[in-house]
């Protein structure tokens, strides 16, 4: 199940599924460590002997955010119980307080005893082992803790707070846990668990006919006692519906600190625009990384999840970011990407929030040879965007700090990383972590990298590093010019392989990421070769159905739906579909060649989920998000393509004008 909604500030992220059962809370680093684990908070009423979760049939759910910011705007309507529920909830953007209001309306003429349930399944530093639940009847409310991580939970109704609570065991021999106790209407009030523990509060209301009422409910995340009852006696001073509002007014401001136009484009593209950079902003942590996906349903596919940073997401991400006017955000990825760089100069498969070393499938060994376990096309754009960084900024001292650090120490791995007869970078691991070999997107990827570099060199005046940067580059793209492009396919190659003789294998296979080619400045979008590559990847991926959009590459098996490839080459991916809106942008020589590009941003707009997550990828019958939701990548390279066709409009018309 994906996740509808994201919430978070930097340091704290809670994520909710469609039935708005809380389903991650992620603190100290976003992506790590996750106290719920996949489990659920849940949220449930009783009302006059009749109890109902809201995940239980016979909810009416509407999900959304109030607009423009990170504040939901849920409403939840039950015609057996005659009882509506409106939800407004918020990660507060500097305090690590979870804040919600529910305000409960009677929808008869029957007056109403109405109590309102909340569960608290933690698993704190992702194990059950050793935690506690208890009760303090000093605030009348509820922690969780372990070790160095604390959670109160507190809430009330005007100046009455907590009716009832449970603490208790919870899947261990054959205990449910106290949301099973709820469920008659009545908590049995014990004061503390150890172990393995869930807890529930609840609160109480009357309601005459029609009548309603607000409740106010949070939960304080902190590293000790003090912190989180200070946190509280921090709600209470200023009261929740103050600090959701206060929150309200942060994000809306935040969200439009740079005046935009969206020319021709529709309403839903801009809140989608709009959205998708609260979204990023939800994902990336205040010390630098950019998690590619906190939705942990995807360990039911695999024991793993996205909670890591992808130096390759991360630098793309980045790049959208500086385009859209946040620099602050991404001079802490590049900072992160200082700290994490290995001292051979190229940075590894993934990394965890804190900056260890993420799980990895890549060998350091095949076939009794050493190899380096990367993907080299993650080095080569995080300097792609330190580049993109200062031509936006213009902050020469920021990119000095990074020089001979970073900048100088990737680039020379990359000049030595490469095949003396082609040009070519060595084989290592292609961008979607499947095979090894020499790959058109890669190759492209270290060709704007050197030429970042060398354009580094120029501010210096270290001319010896310009010319060795720069021929090296000149070298790469030589290479791929030479090998990489296919005159009998017309079009440029997925990539090469070295057999044990050393002879290359070309791999002819239709893969949309050979937009590099016009992405890192390879060549220019209008060029032929290039321009016969993107039409060939239209044709080939395309996905035949009602549902549309572009396949990662042909015959693709992750999250295969049909085996009938000529129709479905594989699940439709919004990065995919919106490489080839890019294409028709930055190729466009007047305003009517950005029709297709159109058609393709208001198809992303067009199958979002409920709430506006842009998913990894779509089921191409059904629509329905596919793998992991929402995915930083998909959102952030939104925001760079509707950027681009803005800026290419106007660019057209005052051609047109003149």
């Amino acid at each position: 199940m994906a996740r509808e909604i994201v919430l978070g500030n930097g340091k704290m992220l809670v994520n909710f599924d469609k039935h708005l059962n809380m389903r991650d809370l992620y603190y100290p680093y976003v992506g790590w460590e996750n106290h719920i684990s996949g489990h659920k908070n849940s949220l449930g009423v009783w009302v006059n002997g009749n109890f109902s979760w809201l995940d239980h049939e016979g909810w009416d759910m509407e999900l959304k955010y109030l607009p423009e910011t990170l504040v939901t705007d849920c409403r939840a309507r039950n015609t057996r119980l005659d009882l509506e529920l409106g939800i407004n909830a918020a990660v507060h953007f500097r305090h690590n307080i979870f804040l919600q209001r529910v305000k409960v309306k009677n929808l008869s003429q029957l007056e109403k005893e109405i109590r309102v349930f909340f569960t608290h399944d933690f698993s704190i530093d992702g194990t059950e082992v050793g935690d506690t639940a208890l009760y303090d009847p000093t605030l009348q409310a509820v922690y969780h803790y372990k070790r160095n991580r604390y959670f109160l939970i507190n809430g009330n109704i005007h100046h009455e707070g907590i009716y009832e609570f449970a603490t208790g065991t919870k899947r261990f021999k054959g205990s449910e846990g106290t949301w099973r106790d709820a469920e008659d209407g009545r908590l049995e009030q014990n004061p503390i668990a150890q172990g393995s523990v869930d807890s529930t509060i609840s609160f109480r209301m009357q309601l005459g006919p029609y009548e309603e009422e607000e409740l106010y409910y949070w939960i304080v995340v902190g590293d000790n006692f003090q912190s989180v009852r200070k946190g509280n006696s921090y709600v209470l001073k200023n009261t929740p519906q103050l600090l959701l509002k206060k929150t309200e007014n942060y994000w809306r401001t935040w969200v439009n600190k740079r005046a935009r136009q969206f020319g021709d484009l529709p309403e839903n593209v801009e809140q989608l625009y709009k959205l998708s950079l609260l979204v990023v902003r939800t994902q990336t942590d205040d010390n630098g990384a950019i998690i590619a996906a906190n939705d942990t349903d995807i360990l039911h596919h695999g024991r793993d999840h996205y909670s890591y940073m992808w130096p390759r997401d991360g630098a793309l991400v980045a790049w959208g970011l500086d385009m859209a006017g946040y620099p602050e955000l991404t001079r802490n990825f590049f900072n992160f990407c200082e700290g994490v760089l290995t001292e051979g100069g190229y940075l590894l498969h993934k990394y965890n929030p804190d900056g260890s070393v993420g799980s990895s499938w890549h060998p350091w060994v095949v076939n009794g040879r050493i190899q380096l376990p990367i993907q080299e096309d993650e080095t080569a754009l995080v300097l792609f965007a330190l580049w993109q960084h200062y031509l936006t900024e213009r902050d020469f001292e920021f990119i000095e700090s990074f020089y001979k650090p970073l900048i100088r120490k990737a680039a020379n791995f990359m000049v030595d990383f490469r095949d003396l007869k082609t040009g070519l970078p060595l084989p290592s691991y292609d961008l979607w972590e499947e095979r090894q070999g020499i790959f058109t997107f890669t190759a492209s990827a270290v060709y704007g990298g050197l030429t970042a570099a060398a354009s580094v060199a120029d501010l210096y005046g270290d001319q010896y590093l310009v010319d060795r940067y720069q021929n090296a580059a000149n070298e790469v793209k030589e290479g791929i010019l030479k090998y990489l492009y296919s005159e009998e396919h017309g079009r440029f190659l997925r990539g090469l392989y070295v057999d044990n003789d050393g002879d290359l294998i070309p791999d002819a296979t239709p893969e949309s990421s050979v937009y590099g080619i016009f992405a890192f400045g390879v060549l220019p979008a209008d060029d032929k070769r290039v321009v016969s590559t993107m039409e060939a990847i239209k044709q080939e991926l395309w996905v035949k159905t009602d549902i549309g959009g572009i396949a990662r590459y042909r015959d693709d098996y992750y999250f295969r739906n049909s085996n009938d490839i000529d129709i479905i080459p594989g699940n439709p991916w919004f990065i995919c579909t919106l490489w080839v809106a890019d294409w028709h942008v930055q190729s466009a020589k007047t305003v009517e060649d950005l029709k297709e590009a159109k058609i393709l941003i208001e198809w992303a707009a067009d199958n979002i989920m409920e709430t506006g997550m842009l998913p990894e990828q779509l089921h191409p019958v059904t629509g329905e998000p596919q793998s992991v939701a929402p995915l930083t990548w998909s959102h952030a390279t939104f925001i760079m393509v509707v950027d681009r066709y803005v800026s290419k409009m106007n660019e057209l018309t005052i051609v047109c004008t003149t």
